[in-house]
């Protein structure tokens, strides 16, 4: 997914470890990203919900995509995981 089609996860709201941001940025650049970011969508909209360093690293290497597990789900779900 296009990273500005995502609504950054909650978790942003506290800082990210930078050094773990610095070795996936490196890790990324090596191999790719690993692991996809996890992402509900509701009603055509994307929440991340999990992986706001990869999230992030993504970003600062300022990569427009980036490989993501899409969930579709309701409002309901949404609020429990932003909780």
């Amino acid at each position: 997914l296009p990273l500005c089609d995502i609504i950054p996860p909650l978790a942003r709201c506290r800082s990210n470890d930078p050094a773990k941001v610095a070795w996936l940025m490196e890790s990324i650049l090596e191999e790719g990203l690993r692991v996809p970011i996890d992402v509900l969508e509701v009603e055509g909209r994307f929440y991340g919900f999990s992986g706001c360093h990869r999230y992030e690293a993504h970003e600062r290497l300022r990569k427009d995509t980036i490989r993501c597990r899409v969930r579709r789900s309701t409002r309901t779900t949404l609020r429990r995981h932003l909780m």
